[in-house]
């Protein structure tokens, strides 16, 4: 689908530049005549906010590692640090720096919100089907270095919830003791710096997230190179059949896409200059404290459905493996959906299954939320949140490793339509000459 190369260098410096680096060629074929489903809708924009969510991350956390300082040590108010007063410092002191702070805090919030709308659209629309599983793998291995990216940069505020979710979670490396005696340990030495979370911790959890979201940014390259490979998948899951079932990707998805990442900017700076600190953590207004353990434990809320699949297990090692598995399990979804048919929309029995399963999601971040003895009140009956996310955890694994595969063989799926442009068109739609 991507075809060969249309651009036709105009001037000497053009030509001369073009059998040398080839660079305008290249921006011209993957952004301006890059031939792309005509039939794209808006859940196809995301892409385009990930690149504006990603940009903004990358500016506001080079201008605030300027000014803050990496270090646990004691300062100048007491039962203070180092890392925290530098952040009260660029709240206060640095101009518009309260912005940059918010802006960066609150942007990873909207960064996973639009890569988990992302993912969703591709699992609905069958976007990781051959030939575009290498497409698929790229973007979830750019989730996982997400996940590992804003787990340190929470760390980085070093408050007390920020400060014990670093000890909780690097102490789930023990659990390996368990498969191997003192590997597990040791991994967790090693990644403290010393036997305690503490200022080498920070150090080099400070040092990662620096450097992390410029290893995304080559991996995000990776994806975008394996999309214009085989071209984009598009609602109806169909693959192009000619010309006539394509636009030039400018204007039409340029201006499209510029449309909703306006939007999403004014959602995000409603967020930012109106309601700053509504998914925070009022602990981390506190410095953190080794010896004063907040009621509950809770990671941010994208990745609280993974906290509830790890605290609905009671053995640590297998809620470790669990944990893993539900983020390994999405490698492997390209080979897991027997159906031959990508797009959900043709799907009846399927559809149901996966509105259920993003139900079930939404239902896990909800109990990672909440305190480990809290339970539902149903006519008299206590219903332990604990065995909700047991329950919504079992439907996970049962969605990919059983539904996927079982459906798709014995399904009917609906009619296909014979190409993008009768879909869009009508049925009298003429091939372009």
């Amino acid at each position: 689908m991507s075809g060969p190369s249309t651009y036709v260098p105009q001037t000497g410096l053009t030509r001369w530049l073009d059998t040398r680096l080839p660079l305008v060629r290249f921006a011209h074929d993957t952004m301006l005549s890059f031939p792309t489903p005509r039939n794209l809708n808006f859940w196809y924009a995301f892409g385009a906010i990930l690149t504006f969510c990603l940009g903004v991350q990358i500016v506001t956390g080079i201008v605030l590692a300027m000014h803050y300082t990496p270090s646990a040590l004691v300062g100048s108010i007491p039962d203070s640090n180092l890392a925290f007063d530098s952040v009260e410092s660029i709240m206060r002191d640095v101009n518009y720096g309260w912005l940059l702070r918010y802006v960066h805090a609150n942007g990873a919030s909207m960064f996973f919100l639009a890569v988990y709308i992302h993912m969703f659209r591709g699992l609905y629309y069958g976007s990781y089907k051959a030939p575009r599983e290498v497409l698929w793998i790229l973007g979830v291995i750019i989730y996982v270095l997400m996940v590992l990216t804003a787990f340190m940069g929470y760390s980085l505020v070093w408050g007390n919830m920020s400060f014990w979710a670093v000890t909780v979670i690097t102490n789930l490396f023990s659990s390996l003791d368990q498969v191997i005696p003192h590997l597990g340990s040791a991994i967790a030495t090693w990644l403290w710096g010393g036997f305690a979370v503490g200022d080498a911790t920070l150090n080099r959890f400070f040092s990662l997230h620096y450097l992390m979201p410029f290893v995304i940014a080559g991996v995000v390259g990776l994806h975008i190179w394996a999309l214009h490979v085989p071209g984009n998948n598009n609602p109806l899951g169909i693959d192009v059949k000619g010309p006539q079932d394509t636009v030039p990707f400018h204007p039409y998805y340029t201006v499209k896409d510029g449309f909703y990442v306006a939007l999403f900017a004014i959602l995000f700076a409603a967020l930012v200059f109106y309601a700053p600190d509504l998914v925070g953590d009022p602990n981390n207004f506190i410095p953190a404290n080794p010896v004063v353990t907040p009621a509950d434990i809770v990671p941010e809320w994208y990745l609280r459905p993974f906290y509830a699949m790890l605290r609905s297990i009671p053995q640590q090692l297998a809620g470790v493996l669990v944990l893993a598995g539900a983020l390994l399990t999405l490698v492997f979804i390209p080979w897991l959906d027997s159906s031959r048919v990508r797009s959900n929309r043709f799907r009846p029995v399927m559809k149901v299954f996966f509105w259920v399963f993003v139900a079930d999601c939404i239902l896990l971040g909800y109990c990672g939320s909440e305190g480990v003895d809290a339970a539902w009140h149903l006519g008299g009956i206590e219903l332990s949140l604990v065995w909700v996310a047991r329950i919504a955890t079992a439907y996970y694994y049962i969605y990919f490793w059983v539904l996927m595969p079982l459906i798709g063989l014995i399904e009917r799926p609906l009619p296909l339509p014979d190409s993008i442009a009768k879909s869009v068109l009508g049925a009298s739609a003429a091939p372009a000459e």
